[in-house]
């Protein structure tokens, strides 16, 4: 029986201001507050929020049937507390109905799983713990920032516990290979993959409201046909989009909330289920090992990274900002961790693009590819300077060790008490199963007084 796992990401940009070289060392705010209030305000009002109450619906219509599941960043999460809470309470009171999975990935949306294995780490598990606190879940499938993927990364998913990645079937890697089963990481079986149909993702994504598309208009039946006709022995269609697809990339014009809301039934009728990234792990075995050389992403034709490090300024702010990563791990100023953030967002790097295929992207407030460069470099060498103040860059390796050592045992101390709260929770539930429903509303109530 076939089955979709439908999945939605929701992250936001940070946008940053105009920052000049004179700033250097006056100047320690990079943000433009106001394009950031009214970005994540627009985004809720025309996306978020009317694609979150359509979700709720088909999960309400169509209870046990329906699923869905979601990352969000850490990112997105600070805009939404401070500028759009219902959105998180829409998230909350869709999790209630247990049809949703929430997935971890990195907190700040960056790029760190390609420089800095140890800032990965961190910023990936205060994701989770995030997602526990917001929503009473402790992930057990990851998705990177733009679903980027390899080998390495795989293994070092692996052995911070998930048992799946979510990442893109980008037929460079797959070759012959279909994106409808699961496969598993080549340097440890015991990592899932599941792999994104970008063809079925995209015409929902990308070309549903193109009238001048050869299947406009596009109808909730005709879609699910397309799975259905998919070979029988693939089961598993992975739909992964960005949320704001729903009323941004696609206005609320096009009916593409009527269009969603339309697939439950048409599914039903064909015999096609819905499933949580979980689910699918649990229900299908791998079919093969994929081997993943070099990072891949859903980004582009190439499905590559060169959107983000395709170009010399690219690369050369990538590895300005990450020289400094080992000391900003062992700061505890919140201001200086919050700025790191915000500054490894990936968005940051693309807006220096010179590729041909995004010459007509969306760059914020710069010109051109080099005026991004610029503002970015000067607001990373105020940055650097409030590292280097704090912990200079001649100080003793022997001691830089020695702080991170205790950093990581702290870590480890705080996973395993977790661990071990998990399971009392566990054996208490099992004391108690008449009283099973009261830690879920006790988290709800926790996460609404935050």
């Amino acid at each position: 029986m076939k089955t979709i796992c439908l999945y939605f990401e929701i992250h936001q940009n940070i946008h940053l201001k105009r920052y000049r070289f004179f700033d250097i060392g006056t100047d320690h705010y990079y943000y433009d507050d106001y394009e950031n209030e009214q970005s994540i305000t627009a985004t809720a009002e025309q996306s978020y929020i009317p694609a979150l109450q359509t979700l709720l619906q088909m999960a309400k219509d169509n209870p046990g049937f329906f699923k869905v599941a979601f990352s969000i960043s850490g990112c997105a999460i600070e805009l939404l507390e401070n500028y759009a809470p219902t959105v998180i309470e829409l998230l909350q009171e869709l999790n209630e109905t247990g049809c949703v999975e929430f997935l971890a990935e990195p907190y700040s949306h960056g790029l760190s799983s390609l420089a800095n294995e140890d800032s990965f780490r961190e910023e990936t598990m205060r994701m989770a713990r995030k997602v526990k606190e917001l929503f009473g879940q402790q992930p057990k499938v990851f998705r990177n920032s733009s679903l980027i993927y390899s080998d390495d990364i795989g293994n070092i998913v692996a052995s911070m516990g998930f048992n799946g990645v979510l990442t893109e079937g980008a037929k460079h890697v797959l070759g012959w290979k279909s994106p409808h089963f699961v496969y598993h990481c080549a340097q440890n079986p015991n990592l899932k993959l599941l792999l994104r149909d970008y063809k079925l993702s995209d015409d929902i994504s990308l070309r549903f409201g193109n009238s001048t598309w050869s299947e406009y208009p596009l109808f909730a039946d005709t879609y699910m046909d397309w799975i259905a006709s998919v070979p029988e022995e693939e089961q598993v269609i992975n739909i992964f989009m960005e949320l704001c697809a729903l009323g941004m990339f696609q206005p609320l014009s096009t009916n593409i909330l009527e269009f969603v809301k339309a697939l439950p039934a048409c599914a039903k009728q064909r015999g096609i289920t819905f499933s949580t990234p979980s689910e699918v792990i649990a229900q299908h075995p791998s079919v093969d090992a994929l081997e993943v050389a070099y990072p891949m992403s859903w980004v582009d034709e190439e499905r590559d990274i060169s959107c983000w490090l395709g170009n010399g300024m690219q690369r050369e702010a990538f590895n300005k900002l990450y020289s400094v990563a080992d000391r900003v791990r062992i700061c505890t100023d919140r201001r200086l961790r919050q700025d790191w953030d915000y500054l490894q967002a990936s968005n940051n790097f693309r807006f220096m693009t010179t590729k041909a295929s995004s010459w007509n992207m969306y760059r914020g407030i710069y010109d051109s590819p080099y005026d991004a460069f610029t503002n970015y470099m000067n607001i990373l060498g105020d940055f650097i300077n409030r590292v280097n103040s704090m912990y200079p860059s001649d100080i003793d390796n022997e001691e830089l060790n020695s702080l991170l050592t205790l950093i990581k045992n702290q870590g480890e101390e705080l996973e395993v008490k977790d661990k071990e709260i998990a399971r009392l929770n566990a054996r208490l539930k099992k004391l108690s199963p008449d009283e099973g429903a009261a830690p879920k509303k006790t988290r709800k109530t926790a996460a609404k007084k935050q």
